[in-house]
């Protein structure tokens, strides 16, 4: 049975890689994938998703105007797709998230959604607040802080080397503009006295 699925995790824990490998497994065995990923997303090409590691594909894209439902059918209408892939979709609408829903209930295709649950202040995405309420299944993806514990969320650091604790939700960057942390040290570094607050 079709499922809508949500991999989620913070910066840098290999989501990219994670669904490279998993659309490869099934083109290994003769099987159709559709990748897809966010327009504005472009670090590695237009259309391309690319891992840290070294391994890409290329991908079809959507922005906010996009009728992810209709992308799904039209790939379907052509010809057999075993499986739909998503990646940064935590840049998903609500409405978007309930298209690919719509898209698993009714055209029978597995969707696979591959995104970063909060933001650098902690906030959640609206595409994954959307999958957060309607995914049929959820799995964390997970990565480590500089102190070796779950690194849950996520610093945007400025041109200072200082985390930033203001700005628009979305800028895009890698490595050189985030970094993933524990609760305890993303508190620190916004700034948080931790024995202030006794947290």
């Amino acid at each position: 049975m079709a499922k809508l699925y949500f991999h989620y995790s913070t910066m840098n824990a290999g989501k990219s890689t994670i669904l490279l490998q998993a659309s490869h497994n099934y083109i290994e065995r003769g099987m159709q994938t559709l990748l897809v990923t966010a327009r504005l997303d472009d670090r590695a090409g237009a259309g391309r998703i690319a891992s840290r590691i070294g391994i890409g594909a290329e991908a079809a894209s959507f922005d906010v105007e996009t009728d992810m439902f209709e992308m799904i059918k039209s790939k379907l209408d052509a010809g057999p797709c075993a499986c739909i892939f998503v990646d940064e979709a935590q840049f998903l609408t609500e409405e978007q998230v309930w298209q690919l829903a719509r898209a698993v209930d009714d055209l029978h295709v597995p969707v696979m959604c591959y995104g970063l649950r909060v933001d650098f202040q902690g906030k959640l995405f609206p595409g994954s607040a959307a999958l957060l309420a309607l995914a049929d299944e959820m799995r964390e993806v997970r990565t480590i802080c500089h102190c070796g514990k779950k690194a849950t969320m996520v610093v945007r650091m400025g041109p200072d080397g200082q985390a930033l604790r203001d700005g628009d939700q979305v800028q895009i960057g890698g490595n050189e503009t985030y970094v993933s942390l524990c609760r305890r040290h993303w508190r620190a570094a916004m700034g948080e006295d931790l024995a202030e607050t006794g947290r």
